[in-house]
Parts: C-alpha cells; sequence; structure tokens
C-alpha cells in the first residue's frame, strides 16, 4: 500500500506541470529536467513515485528468466511510474505492447523510457501513457537484456533511483530526488499559482509588458 505521505506528495504533483517543477528546481540550484522524452501514446500528465530498471547488452542476473520490465511491473504500487534506461546504442525496443497493457492492469500511471519504445499503437489503445526518446518496430529480444531492478540509472543526464519522483507531460520529464521533494513542492506550488495569477490579470485586460514586468524576471532569483 502507498504511504499516505507518498500519496500526497504525489497528489500535490498531479497539480503541477513539468515546467513549474523545473522552475523550482532553477531557483535551489538542482538538476532534474530531461529534453526530449515525448509523450508517444497519451498526451496527458504524469506524476508519481519512480522505479528504475537498466537494460543494455550482457547477461541478465542470476535465476529464473523474465522478459524485461515484468519484475517491475509485478512489484510496482497503484500510481509509480516505471523509468527505463537503454542506453545501449541498438535499435531495440526498452518498452512494448504487452507490457503497457499489463502495467495498465497493475494501476501503473505511467513509463518513462530513455531509450526508444515499440508498440505505440497497442499502448494508445490501452490508454497508457509512454515517454521516450522514439518509436521503433525492433524487438529487445536477442538483442538487449534487462541489467538491474531498482538500482540508480541515468535519464538525460540526470541520475534517477528508485523512490524518487517524476512528472512528465508535452514539455518534458523532470525527475526530484525524494530527499529533495519537500523542499520544491512548495516552490512549484508558489511559482504554478503566480504564473496562474498573471494569466488571470490578462484575462482582466492587463497589458502583457506589465503582467511580464520584473516581478516575473526576477522569480526565479536565488
Amino acid at each position: 500500500m502507498t504511504e499516505p505521505l507518498a500519496a500526497d506528495t504525489v497528489g500535490r504533483l498531479n497539480h503541477l506541470d513539468s515546467c513549474a517543477v523545473s522552475d523550482a528546481l532553477d531557483k535551489l540550484g538542482l538538476k532534474g529536467a530531461v529534453t526530449g522524452l515525448v509523450p508517444l501514446t497519451c498526451a496527458r500528465r504524469i506524476a508519481g513515485k519512480v522505479l528504475t530498471i537498466r537494460l543494455g547488452v550482457g547477461e541478465p542476473p542470476p535465476g529464473v528468466p523474465r522478459h524485461i520490465g515484468t519484475t517491475a511491473i509485478e512489484s510496482a504500487q497503484r500510481g509509480d511510474i516505471i523509468v527505463v534506461e537503454q542506453r545501449s546504442g541498438l535499435n531495440a525496443a526498452a518498452w512494448g505492447g504487452i507490457l503497457s497493457r499489463g502495467a495498465k492492469l497493475r494501476g501503473i500511471a505511467g513509463t518513462i523510457a530513455e531509450g526508444p519504445v515499440r508498440d505505440v499503437d497497442e499502448a494508445r489503445e490501452a490508454d497508457y501513457p509512454v515517454f521516450g526518446r522514439n518509436a521503433t518496430p525492433s524487438t529487445a529480444r536477442g538483442r538487449i537484456v534487462e541489467l538491474a531492478n531498482n538500482e540508480p540509472i541515468t535519464v538525460g543526464d540526470v541520475n534517477v533511483k528508485a523512490g524518487d519522483y517524476a512528472i512528465a507531460d508535452s514539455s518534458g520529464v523532470v525527475f526530484i530526488a525524494s530527499e529533495e521533494i519537500g523542499r520544491v513542492l512548495p516552490i512549484a506550488e508558489d511559482i504554478a499559482a503566480r504564473e496562474a495569477a498573471m494569466a488571470q490579470a490578462l484575462l482582466d485586460g492587463e497589458p502583457i509588458t506589465k503582467v511580464m514586468g520584473a516581478n516575473y524576471e526576477n522569480m526565479l532569483r536565488r
């Protein structure tokens, strides 16, 4: 069962967008934003706690062979996000359609892949959000294996570990370290509230040069 504190944190993240969270990280001097990861299936925002998978060339850990991604799906809690690193350089899908259907049934919020994914239409039919670098028809079978679960990975130039938080939408993906979420959230919420007030001021007839004046330009000063 998801811990109440984690559930509250995810709920607050779901009321934000990636830009407000990225701005909050900038204000704190923290890294977390990743560009180039786009929604390949459902054009909606996801936010949640992170589980990690690292794929690559080599021998999988000893034990009963399992298809990539299945261990993470079975261990995930409702609302989690599975984050996959596939930096092998091979054109091999880091995620596929049956995985999307299985994750959807588990109530997983979505998948973020540092690498290509496939079966995009199938994931779209299942209404399951998948973010990735690009799409490919090429299978992982015979090309790459699952090297690790819930160990630190790298997405873009951001180090990501299990238990961190992620938010993803059409602007990109942002990761927030679990130890920093308590600092990041209030700042992101303040930024979002101030920008909502600015949007309302425009609707009320304020000139945009006034609305986007010095207060906006200095909003992220530390």
